[in-house]
Order: structure tokens, then C-alpha cells, then sequence
């Protein structure tokens, strides 16, 4: 695992902003940033809700947004900024997309494939490796997690019908 850079938290702190839009449009708030020589070529968060599509992850939509923009699925000397743990099927799209450095927020420990349950992009075997700084601004970004799942289980409390007693 390597140390951030110094402008590592102006990009987190975009992705951060990013992801707090999500919840607005029912989303999880993950989000991802995508920068290269200090230029962001792409920013989302998640779609997967909105668009009933397992894979708008946003770490795929940036992908796709910036090899677009670029002509090329070749994303090299780039760096993307995600507020949590990439998961297997996004890790290996930032490896086959050839992304430089990966920066995240929150560990993932149930599907992180950067560090927790696996790590993709430090695999020998494949064809390319990922410089990962892992846990930069956690703590912003595990309480955006937090926040929107507490909510959602509140409102999914409301929504219970009030139990009525058949004791007579």
C-alpha cells in the first residue's frame, strides 16, 4: 500500500461531494473521480438503482466516460479517486483499463477487492498493477455509508403496518 500525494484530498474531497448527491436520486452513495495530470476527466456516482444495472458501479460509468472522452480504453497515467473499496468487477475493469494509481476511501470488507477479501490490482499474474492508497478520508466516507443506511432503515420502519392485537 503506498502514501497518498498531496493533492490526493482535493480529489477525494470531489468524490466525497459527488457521492452525497447520491442519495437524493436513491442511490448508495459511492462515487468516483477520475483524474489525469491534475484534470478530472470523469466524475459520477453510483447508477445502478436509477438504471437498474448491476454494473453502473461509478467506477465503470467514469471508465467509459473518460476513454470516450480520450479515444482510447488505454487510461494511463491516471489516477481514480473512489470513496469506497473497489469491488472484483471494478478492480479488474481499473486494471484492464490500464489506470495508474487507484485511491480509495473506505475499506470494504464484505466485497473490497483491493486489500480486504482480495487484491486484484497487486495480482502478479495479470498483465498490469495498480498503485493503491487504501483509507483516505475513511472516516468521511464510512459516514456517508452509515447515514444513508440508517435512514433507509428508518424509513423502512415507518412503513411497517402497526400490528394489531387479536386478544379479545
Amino acid at each position: 500500500m503506498q502514501q497518498p500525494h498531496d493533492h490526493d484530498l482535493q480529489f477525494m474531497h470531489m468524490a466525497l461531494q459527488q457521492a452525497a448527491l447520491a442519495p437524493a436520486v436513491g442511490e448508495v452513495p459511492i462515487a468516483a473521480v477520475l483524474v489525469q495530470k491534475g484534470q478530472v476527466l470523469a466524475s459520477a456516482h453510483n447508477h445502478r438503482e436509477t438504471l437498474q444495472d448491476p454494473t453502473a458501479h461509478a467506477e465503470l460509468i467514469v471508465i467509459r466516460q473518460a476513454a470516450e472522452l480520450l479515444h482510447s480504453w488505454r487510461l494511463t497515467e491516471t489516477t481514480l479517486y473512489v470513496t469506497l473499496e473497489p469491488c472484483a468487477m471494478c478492480a479488474g475493469a481499473i486494471v484492464q483499463s490500464r489506470i495508474a494509481r487507484l485511491v480509495f476511501g473506505a475499506w470494504d470488507p464484505k466485497a473490497g477487492a483491493c486489500g480486504s477479501i482480495f487484491d486484484i490490482p497487486a495480482e502478479r499474474r495479470l498483465n498490469h498493477r495498480v498503485e493503491v492508497v487504501g483509507g483516505l478520508l475513511e472516516q468521511e466516507s464510512q459516514t456517508l455509508l452509515q447515514e444513508f443506511f440508517r435512514q433507509l432503515r428508518h424509513e423502512a420502519a415507518g412503513k411497517e403496518a402497526p400490528r394489531t392485537s387479536n386478544a379479545g
